[in-house]
């Protein structure tokens, strides 16, 4: 009798997808386009905390949003009212997460002649969206103060995939039982590299921060 194939769909799945987003990053080094994704748990603030950036940034580079959700156009309508950027909704049909094909085919709908960033906010969901490759150059993360400080401990590969997490809603703290620095631990134990961002969407307080971090990526990015 003949044996039995067996294949691993899974890792197809994942290689092939790993290919696509090599090529992707290619094609966006050769036209000059930073792409960032954006990616936490659904209430973390990233819409709120992509508004405060953009408003901050987008007289220095020129910036493009895709946002990512199973329905509705909400979060890009947002973005274009607060900020005047240039913002596109991508539909995942019931997908969780983007891939690298599914982010191709929303920068088609980008004009990229004239971007220098583009911004994709992914699904809101912290399992998921870790672990496809996008195409883009930096992966950043938000990690709310009510979801706890334990978060790193629970989805190890969101933190591990991200080159900058960022804590938002730092100003209820007291509130809630969050220990910056053991966070911080937890975060350096799954990647030693990323770097960790305070901040406050609401207020605005640390927002600075990640704009410079956003502005010297691109930078370097176009540069080197």
């Amino acid at each position: 009798m003949d044996a039995i194939k067996v294949i691993e769909i899974k890792k197809s799945v994942f290689e092939d997808n790993d290919k696509d987003a090599e090529n992707l990053r290619k094609e966006l080094k050769d036209k000059g386009v930073f792409l960032l994704n954006l990616m936490s748990a659904p209430g973390s603030g990233k819409t709120t905390t992509l508004i405060q950036t953009l408003n901050r940034i987008k007289d220095k580079v020129h910036v493009a949003v895709m946002e990512a959700d199973i329905d509705s156009d909400v979060d890009a309508v947002k973005i274009r009212e607060a900020t005047g950027v240039s913002s596109i909704q991508l539909h995942t049909g019931g997908m969780c997460h983007l891939d690298a094909e599914m982010t191709r085919q929303g920068l088609d709908n980008v004009e990229l002649k004239d971007v220098d960033l583009v911004v994709l906010e992914n699904v809101g969901n912290l399992v998921c969206p870790a672990e496809f490759d996008t195409g883009a150059v930096r992966n950043a993360m938000i990690l709310s103060v009510p979801e706890g400080d334990d978060k790193p401990l629970k989805y190890p590969l969101m933190f591990t995939v991200c080159d900058l997490v960022i804590i938002n809603k730092t100003d209820v703290m007291p509130y809630f039982d969050f220990d910056l620095n053991r966070c911080k631990e937890y975060i350096h134990q799954r990647n030693p590299k990323a770097q960790v961002i305070p901040i406050c969407a609401k207020t605005g307080e640390g927002v600075d921060a990640f704009a410079q971090w956003l502005l010297a990526e691109v930078n370097a990015w176009k540069n080197n």
